[in-house]
């Protein structure tokens, strides 16, 4: 009995050699960056070509970086929660950041997909930001305040984490904190990424 493999054009754009050998050759395991750590910067394009930086963003508030990957199970549960954050508090005084490990084609059809209307940016071939970052898993949330210090750092989809990123969010706007979660959401309290 023969069994044929086949790659599809989205896995054949979405496989970076760099990246992988680059993991493999490490000589640290990468574990993503812990609360009271410093947040390395983030210099990156968006969807549309244009430069955006982690320090000029953090001069208006704090900033959630959510790290991710299109055909992640994790990201794809974790990421209409992140809209409805942005729907909330996304504005002058609270900046959310999708960043892509993907292919800007793939991406696209992600954000239409899942109804994603923050600004998403697109990490380098080798995924720079997300090794400076210590990314093993995604999706991965990192909440930063405006001095530059990494508030929290979530793994996977947590829903406490989500609460707490969505509270800060409302603190930083001056709004009242709404849930984030409605009743008729069946989520789990946690799912590995």
């Amino acid at each position: 009995m023969r069994s044929s493999v086949s790659i599809s054009v989205t896995d054949f754009r979405n496989f970076n050699l760099f990246g992988l050998a680059r993991r493999f050759v490490r000589r640290t395991p990468l574990a993503a960056i812990p609360p009271g750590a410093t947040a390395p910067l983030i210099v990156l394009n968006d969807l549309d070509g244009q430069k955006v930086s982690l320090a000029d963003a953090l001069e208006k508030g704090p900033v959630l970086a959510a790290f991710f990957k299109v055909n992640c199970v994790t990201s794809q549960l974790t990421f209409p929660f992140l809209q409805r954050i942005y729907e909330m508090y996304g504005g002058s005084n609270f900046t959310l950041w999708g960043i892509s490990q993907n292919h800007p084609k793939d991406t696209r059809l992600f954000i239409r997909k899942f109804g994603i209307k923050f600004p998403i940016l697109i990490d380098g071939k080798g995924y720079p930001v997300s090794n400076r970052y210590g990314l093993a898993n995604s999706p991965t949330l990192f909440l930063i305040l405006p001095g530059g210090l990494i508030h929290t750092s979530c793994v996977g989809f947590s829903k406490a984490d989500l609460e707490a990123i969505s509270a800060e969010a409302a603190r930083a706007t001056a709004k009242q904190a709404l849930p984030l979660f409605k009743p008729e959401d069946a989520v789990p309290l946690w799912k590995p990424g």
